[in-house]
């Protein structure tokens, strides 16, 4: 092995960059949940720096013929769409509010502006904020573009 080599170790010497959340318990930040509850114009002045959770979950591509159990499988953000056709990508302030829609869902820690430039990379046109409560609150629009560009 010559000095530049390194050992081969798992991983080849890459390492995962630690969280900018690294003791968050997955509690909401009250002030957070207090603008969003009162529709305040400043939650998106706080919800740049703010950490969101981004849900994501096992999405299935393909099923085992004789068990049904999953074959192979990838993991996803998830987004919905409403009535008009328009898809929002769902956020929670905390994992109580993740596990009102879906108690199985994995959080992803990440800054609001994170989340919504994740929704515009994505074609969303909205970031849609704890969807089962406890009050639903939503960034679409110039509102979503000055967020993801903050």
């Amino acid at each position: 092995m010559s000095s530049g080599d390194t050992p081969n170790t798992p991983g080849d010497g890459r390492t995962i960059v630690g969280s900018a959340f690294g003791s968050d318990d997955g509690s909401a930040d009250p002030a957070l949940r207090a603008l969003l509850e009162a529709k305040s114009a400043s939650a998106r002045d706080l919800l740049g720096s703010a950490r969101l959770l981004v849900a994501v979950i096992a999405v299935a591509d393909e099923i085992d013929q004789e068990s049904g159990a999953d074959k192979d499988s990838h993991m996803a953000v998830v987004s919905m769409v409403n009535a008009a056709g328009e898809r929002g990508l769902l956020a929670f302030t905390g994992l109580d509010a993740m596990a009102l829609w879906d108690p199985v869902a994995r959080p992803v820690p990440v800054t609001g502006v994170a989340a919504a430039q994740a929704a515009l990379d994505d074609g969303n046109t909205a970031l849609v904020i704890d969807v089962c409560g406890p009050r639903k609150y939503v960034v679409a629009g110039e509102d979503l573009k000055k967020l993801a560009d903050q």
